[in-house]
């Protein structure tokens, strides 16, 4: 770390003195932190399961001098570094990996196997970019502490499990986050884009990520013999009509102003080509912005299926059963304008405007967003950190072709750039917030 220059020069350009000293220190831990993410990578957890990887977060946030709680909903951990009087700013990262079997051909790739829920035997790799997420929020929390002699107030580290499924953030509200640890001022996360060169930020103030819900729907029929259907009523065909009439509530029912995706996913149902079933199942994810788009879906749903069992002459109970998961049901993601748009001066300051771009909202998923949903309605934050290789990009972009995805197999962030880019875009970002 540089020597600090005077106080006179701090109070008149405390923003460049920081990005200057930023970048260096950044610069300089970065091998350690290469260590730590090449750890991370090499030995993911799938949700739930994240036993390992919260004590390795754990034990980093010790050495910083964090008071350090794990275990909090789940694996999750809560560090809190207190240093007088001043905002609570949080920041969080997510933990989990996916049973993915990693094909990126890199030396450092994951080969970890374990057995699932179902105790099928299943890859798991970082192929959503959460290495990079609790690589960056370590390296954020040791720029905080090193300069804690330029900001005030409550630094709180979130370390997040079972993103992946949409139970780590309630788990860790309900167990208290913000009534036993700290009630925060701002929160602030970060998610790797793979569309995005390594080096760049994009934001999206207000939506930035949407509404996800998982349907089954179980249509029912009257088996039989595929010689005579005429004795039967076809679930195939039931199902077949309910997926066409489906596309109509986006297009037909829903304000084109809205957002709204209802894709059919999986559909299932009987065992023989001259077998007439009596069951069908489809299986569904919903994606909206607006709470009342998200309501409106499901009971379309509901009236379109019930109709349909209607005309075929079903009797009422062999009515096709919808059934929401609402325990995995996360809300969409709504950055807090005033708050993006601080965030978004900051890291312009510390990143060069041209690294900063303005991001759309998109139909994924983050549970980050109820962090931003509970009583105490505090003000949230999560931007996108470039992961792919500035090289790899621009080819692409010529070529026309597409790169790996989140979620993929093949997916491998560009990591030192997005490291130092991640942490730098964190730090300067949470040193603004502390000194308003």
């Amino acid at each position: 770390m540089k020597t600090l220059l005077t106080s006179v020069a701090l109070l008149c350009c405390a923003n460049q003195v920081i990005a200057s000293d930023l970048e260096s220190a950044v610069s300089l831990s970065l091998p350690k932190l290469e260590q730590l993410y090449l750890h991370l990578h090499q030995n993911p957890e799938l949700s739930l399961q994240e036993k390992n990887t919260g004590a390795r977060l754990a034990q980093e946030l010790r050495q910083l001098g964090f008071d350090v709680t794990d275990r909090v909903g789940g694996y999750g951990v809560v560090g809190l570094f207190k240093n007088g009087l001043g905002p609570t700013v949080m920041i969080r990262a997510d933990t989990d990996g996916l049973p993915i079997i990693e094909q990126t051909g890199k030396s450092y790739a994951s080969k970890v196997r374990v057995q699932d829920a179902n105790n099928n035997t299943v890859g798991v790799m970082h192929g959503c970019g959460h290495d990079i997420h609790m690589t960056s929020f370590i390296g954020a929390a040791e720029q905080l502490i090193k300069n804690k002699h330029q900001w005030k107030g409550t630094l709180m580290m979130v370390a997040q499990p079972a993103e992946e499924v949409g139970a780590g953030a309630k788990a860790m509200l309900k167990e208290g986050l913000f009534s036993k640890f700290a009630k925060p001022d701002h929160v602030l996360g970060l998610h790797v884009s793979a569309s995005l060169p390594a080096g760049k930020v994009a934001i999206s103030p207000g939506y930035a990520l949407a509404n996800v819900d998982s349907v089954d729907i179980t249509v029912k029929g009257q088996g039989g013999h595929g010689a005579y259907p005429h004795t039967t009523i076809d679930p195939v065909v039931l199902a077949s009509r309910i997926v066409l009439g489906i596309q109509t509530i986006t297009s037909r029912e829903i304000s084109p102003l809205k957002p709204s995706v209802i894709t059919v996913g999986s559909i299932h149902g009987g065992s023989k080509h001259n077998i007439i079933s009596n069951e069908v199942k489809l299986q569904l994810t919903l994606r909206s912005y607006d709470r009342e788009v998200r309501d409106q879906q499901i009971a379309a749903l509901k009236r379109l299926t019930q109709g349909v069992a209607i005309s075929a002459g079903l009797p009422a109970d062999k009515a096709p059963v919808v059934y929401v998961h609402e325990s995995e049901s996360i809300p969409s993601t709504y950055n807090d304008p005033e708050l993006a748009n601080a965030v978004t001066a900051s890291i312009k300051n510390e990143l060069g405007e041209e690294n900063v771009v303005k991001a759309d909202p998109v139909m994924a998923g983050e549970d980050f967003g109820l962090f931003g949903r509970t009583v105490e309605n505090v003000p949230i934050t999560i931007f996108w950190l470039g992961g792919v290789n500035p090289q790899d990009y621009a080819a692409a972009q010529k070529n026309g072709t597409v790169l790996p995805s989140l979620h993929s197999s093949k997916f491998a962030p560009d990591y030192p750039l997005a490291l130092q880019t991640g942490v730098r875009a964190m730090t300067a970002s949470a040193l603004d917030l502390f000194n308003q």
